[in-house]
């Protein structure tokens, strides 16, 4: 199988739907991603106090976002296929009421061991919402505007990162961790009410057996060196990223403070790239991903040459996080460019890939701090998403995506 120009999108959904709706179903589609990503971030904001609570350690307390990520990534294609035949509308409110629970009894849990395995149930219904959230936003408004609609969605992770994860951690100061993930159950229980109301009924459109879902990358060969685009991009990305705090401490000598509004910079940075990006892949997605990787090593290579200098430190954050804009929406609109017709199975497989390699890059990442020091992570990521751009301009030529 080749990559067609214009591939055929997924089907449309069967229920008419006026525009304005359909713009809402895709704001409602990208509080849920907010949720879901916030909630699985969030006790990184929360180590401290959850672990005196519960009496483990702050390194038990990790376990909880490691865990939620690993089902996210390895239980996906299972589930996809398994609902093949389920509405996405409902799957969708069913994952939320997932999440919802999930939160609740976070909140009054009084053990450890039943916070960790609640983690790994909603870790499954979040990695299905990634598998299916950005098709269905693609698939109910305008063809012509599918790819910002996909843009619009991505950003959900930038105001998770910006807002989300800050907001946690001031809920706690407030209150307790406890009350904090009570308030996120209550907010995704409102966000299942939107969704409900505001998303039109979207009956499955191109759902594959589990075999098929893990006979894909086999035998469509364009899909398969996107994954190996993504693994390689994502082991960089991530390997570098998870060690930004302590590389900017000993490398910067940065304080808190900066730390933050750093992160804040990357987050802003990474809402913009989601906007260009929408708007360069109508043109090649392959050339977004290439493009967005060489943006990622030149701001890689700047945070390495700025030293102690503030100024210099923030635009290269600045300009890392507006190339992961790029680079993840181009990610995805090659995924359903080289599948077009199982692009819920592809993404589920994009799922399993960017889970686990987040997972690995950390642990590798983790391995080169501890035995070449904190500042060999950014060469480190340097190297990996070169690997990805070289294979991203080696395999294909432009390909434009039409979806809806």
């Amino acid at each position: 199988m080749t990559v067609s120009e214009e591939p055929n999108p997924p089907a449309t959904s069967r229920e008419p739907v006026s525009p304005a709706r359909g713009w809402l179903g895709v704001a409602t589609i990208t509080a849920s991603l907010f949720v879901f990503l916030t909630t699985e971030l969030m006790p990184i904001g929360l180590l401290t106090p959850i672990g005196e609570s519960l009496g483990v350690s702050v390194g038990a307390v990790g376990l909880m976002v490691t865990a939620q990520g690993v089902a996210a990534g390895l239980g996906v294609p299972f589930i996809v296929a398994w609902s093949r035949r389920v509405d996405r509308r409902r799957l969708l409110t069913a994952l939320l009421v997932v999440l919802a629970v999930g939160n609740l009894i976070t909140s009054i849990a009084p053990n450890y061991p039943l916070i960790l395995g609640t983690r790994l149930v909603m870790g499954l219904a979040s990695g299905v919402f990634w598998a299916i959230g950005v098709s269905m936003a693609m698939r109910i408004v305008p063809a012509k505007h599918a790819n910002r609609a996909a843009a619009v969605v991505m950003s959900g992770i930038s105001i998770a990162t910006v807002v989300g994860i800050p907001l946690g951690t001031l809920l706690e100061s407030a209150g307790d961790w406890r009350t904090t993930f009570l308030i996120w159950s209550a907010l995704s229980a409102a966000v299942l009410l939107a969704v409900a109301g505001t998303v039109p009924s979207l009956p499955s459109s191109n759902a594959v057996t589990v075999r098929e879902v893990f006979g894909l990358p086999l035998r469509n060969v364009p899909l398969r060196m996107v994954l190996i685009m993504v693994v390689l991009f994502v082991l960089g990305h991530f390997g570098a990223y998870t060690f930004v705090r302590p590389y900017l401490e000993e490398g910067a000598s940065a304080t808190v403070g900066f730390i933050t509004v750093v992160l804040i910079v990357f987050g802003i940075g990474g809402a913009a790239g989601n906007v260009i990006g929408g708007r360069t892949v109508e043109r090649s997605a392959r050339g977004s991903f290439v493009v967005g990787g060489l943006i990622m090593i030149a701001a890689l290579v700047a945070l390495l040459s700025a030293g102690a200098n503030d100024i210099g430190v923030i635009a290269a954050m600045a300009l890392w996080g507006l190339a992961f804009g790029v680079v993840q929406i181009g990610q995805i609109n090659l995924t359903l460019s080289a599948a077009p017709e199982a692009f819920e199975a592809a993404m589920s497989l994009n799922t399993m890939a960017y889970n686990t390699c987040i997972a690995l890059g950390a642990l590798v990442g983790g391995l080169f701090a501890d035995h070449a020091g904190v500042t060999s992570v950014v060469p480190f990521g340097i190297v990996l998403v070169a690997l990805a751009v070289i294979v991203g301009a080696a395999t294909g030529g432009r390909a434009t995506v039409r979806a809806s």
